[in-house]
């Protein structure tokens, strides 16, 4: 979900909201590269993930190419971005990822996120990193309002927009908030 945000840091109002595909449909796995990587023997699997990372990297930076200019026609330029990580957890090497579900998930979230994130610099946007655990607090924090302010303001945001208003564009406002207040200071 990618969200862009206008106004004063206090009561921003959401100008764009999209999702963004990064998962190319022509790359059979693409989804979950690393859950179809691992029937594969470990060259085979080296080369989906590969390819899978490379087509996300390509499909994100139009993604970002295509909002910035879209802002721009609107009279925006995006200043800055944020993207919710997980937990930090550090990844291993290939052969252990495939032998964990868990690492599976992670490192498949880790493959978008740094897709995304590279686009972004890619673009001149510097990225603020928020783990997802921590977003309520960090927006409190950074942005100098209470988390109740914050929940009354993102009802606000999703009534002027309009349904659907589902938890990940919340959380994709909170963080583009966030990334706002960075831009600020």
């Amino acid at each position: 979900m990618l969200v862009v945000l206008a106004g004063p840091l206090e009561s921003p109002i959401v100008v764009e909201r999209r999702r963004i595909e990064i998962a190319d449909p022509k790359i059979a796995g693409s989804k979950q590269p690393y859950h179809a990587a691992q029937g594969l023997s470990l060259k085979g699997a080296e080369a989906l993930v590969s390819a899978c990372a490379e087509a996300s990297a390509r499909l994100a930076a139009e993604a970002v190419r295509e909002v910035i200019a879209d802002a721009k026609q609107k009279g925006y330029e995006i200043s800055t971005s944020c993207i919710l990580t997980g937990s930090g957890r550090s990844i291993p090497a290939l052969d252990k990822i495939l032998a964990s579900h868990p690492l599976l998930h992670t490192a498949e979230g880790e493959l978008f996120r740094n897709a995304i994130a590279r686009a972004c610099l890619n673009h001149g946007l510097p990225v603020v990193a928020v783990k997802e655990k921590d977003l309520i607090a960090r927006a409190a924090k950074d942005i100098g309002i209470s988390g109740e302010v914050i929940d009354q303001h993102l009802h606000r945001m999703g009534k002027a927009i309009g349904p659907p208003w589902r938890q990940d564009e919340k959380h994709a406002s909170l963080a583009a908030w966030i990334a706002s207040s960075a831009g600020s200071n």
